[in-house]
């Protein structure tokens, strides 16, 4: 836990009735606190009104081992400013470190709520490499800000860090901040998806202009998956479909064949409604088109697609699985080997570059299960913790949010399906490596992979305005930021009281996750599987 050497301060200037900060450190650095500054409020020039409940801010780096502890640090060349400016901070020299994964509450006083722009300048080193990393809290800015350390005296590469600090409970988290756009590369190819933490959106296309209980996400499906989102939810209206002719039924010789008709459209709807009310329909096809050019670009990724039958269609479900094994998944070859069609869930290996399909309709008689992607078409409808027949997902989808006042009860639902995600995954982490290979138990069986859980954090009422999306995702996502960050992984503080220590937090399905920039909710999904790294 170490401790910590303070120089002493004006009992006025600090009073005692102000908490001191709790450090959680999420990465699989060792960080030690070298240095604190507190920026007095009537000297600090940056005004900001106050801040919500989570705040990120990326961590500067310093350049060089810091050996003077009443002299400020040198920072990199975008971060000098901060230090020049003249300032009457006061520097608490301080020796805390804090191992991977533990917490440390400190003697070092919070942020003065009632100084609106007293911030502390925290100064923490890399004990493997001597690097200093730098955050000012509270953050001026509502973005997760990922700042690439450049610094002047070594050549050596640094690491990134995030900071998000909770100013309700004067307790700073710090996440390792892979880059967004490639965090699976990261990690180990012989882990299953079930062993990850994963981002996801709800209702996915729906970032456009349409009815608020229609609309759930802020920004496009590209921005989502440039910012670490790899689960998307899609609903399809189907027309009805009749295939082409079989062959006893072609035409006679020298009879010229006609063209193969263009693949049926399918639009992307949200229940009975398109998802935007202005200019043409959005159509799945275009859909499919940003996901190639997305695992084109970065064949480390895998994006798992779950799709849905909705809308006024007269299609069926056997219509729909007939147009996109036809035309989409195995149409003309182009884009087969885009998709992860089997049953099983799979490792990274075998995900990386391709669309792992979630299926939620039922299919055909030709179609075989083998082709038919991992099988939810026995979705269990509003429930807080239920299981898909074939049993290889299991679902927290409770959306039946009648009033502002049930919202606490669909975070608890949420975040007991966290540890239920976190505790079955425990063991599987260690066993990764054997997971690739189909390798047979003495009976002649398969390892049996836990399924995928996946839990959604939305939820809506048609008839209530205070339970529309956006409504309820601005109470939603604050609180999990707060979970992911204090509770998660932490022995007997969850709804369960489960010892679950290092575990993933499976499928976390949101609603308007980027709005104004903010990554912070994604950033702490993403975080946590840094815990699987020091598994490797």
């Amino acid at each position: 836990m170490g401790f910590i050497f303070s120089q002493p301060v004006a009992a006025a200037a600090l009073p005692m009735a102000l908490p001191t900060l709790t450090i959680r450190n999420l990465t699989v650095t060792t960080l030690e606190l070298k240095l604190v500054e507190r920026l007095d409020s009537h000297t600090h020039p940056n005004s900001h009104k106050p801040e919500p409940l989570a705040k990120t801010k990326a961590l500067a780096p310093g350049s060089r081992r810091f050996h003077d502890a009443d002299a400020p640090p040198t920072l990199s060349s975008t971060q000098e400013h901060d230090y020049d400016r003249p300032s009457s901070a006061r520097r608490e020299v301080t020796g805390v470190t804090i191992q991977p994964f533990t917490e440390c509450r400190t003697r070092v006083y919070a942020p003065n709520p009632n100084h609106r722009h007293e911030q502390l300048r925290l100064t923490f080193e890399d004990t493997g490499t001597g690097h200093l990393y730098s955050a000012e809290i509270p953050a001026s800015s509502r973005r997760s800000i990922v700042l690439k350390p450049h610094p002047k005296d070594s050549e050596q590469e640094t690491k990134e860090f995030t900071a998000i600090y909770l100013a309700q409970h004067a307790y700073l988290a710090l996440f390792s901040s892979a880059n967004l756009s490639t965090w699976m590369s990261t990690l180990d190819r012989s882990l299953p998806l079930s062993a990850l933490s994963i981002p996801g959106t709800h209702n996915s296309p729906t970032c456009h202009v349409a009815l608020p209980s229609v609309r759930c996400q802020a920004v496009s499906v590209q921005e989502q998956l440039n910012n670490g989102v790899r689960f998307l939810d899609v609903r399809v209206s189907c027309p009805v479909y009749k295939p082409n002719p079989p062959p006893s039924c072609s035409p006679p010789n020298n009879t010229p064949t006609p063209p193969l008709p263009p693949p049926p459209e399918l639009s992307l709807v949200h229940s009975a409604f398109p998802i935007s009310l202005t200019g043409r329909n959005h159509h799945l096809s275009d859909l499919l088109t940003t996901l190639y050019t997305f695992l084109s670009t970065y064949p480390s990724e895998t994006i798992l697609l779950s799709l849905k039958r909705e809308g006024i269609g007269r299609g069926t479900d056997h219509h729909l699985s007939q147009i996109l094994h036809m035309h989409y998944i195995n149409g003309g070859g182009r884009h087969k080997s885009k998709w992860y069609t089997s049953p099983r869930i799979p490792t990274l290996a075998q995900a990386r570059g391709r669309i792992v399909l979630v299926r939620r309709y039922h299919l055909h008689p030709s179609i075989p299960a083998s082709q038919g992607g991992i099988d939810g078409s026995v979705w269990p409808d509003n429930v807080a913790d239920g299981t898909c027949g074939s049993g290889t997902i299991r679902i927290q989808d409770y959306y039946g949010v009648g009033s502002g006042a049930e919202v606490q009860r669909k975070l608890r639902f949420a975040q007991e399906g966290l540890q239920r995600a976190a505790a079955q995954a425990q063991g599987l982490v260690g066993a990764a490596s054997r997971m690739p290979g189909e390798e047979q138990l003495p009976d002649g069986g398969v390892p049996q992979m836990p399924p995928l859980f996946i839990n959604f954090l939305s939820a809506s009422n048609f008839f209530n305005a205070n339970c529309w999306p956006d409504r309820i995702a601005v109470k939603m996502n604050p609180s999990m930021i707060e979970y992911l960050c204090m509770s998660h992984g932490a022995p007997g503080k969850g709804p369960g009281k489960l010892d679950i220590g290092d575990s993933p937090t499976g499928i976390v399905v949101t609603d308007w996750v980027g709005h104004q920039g903010d990554w912070d909710l994604v950033r702490c999904i993403v975080g946590w599987n840094a815990r699987l790294q020091l598994r490797q």
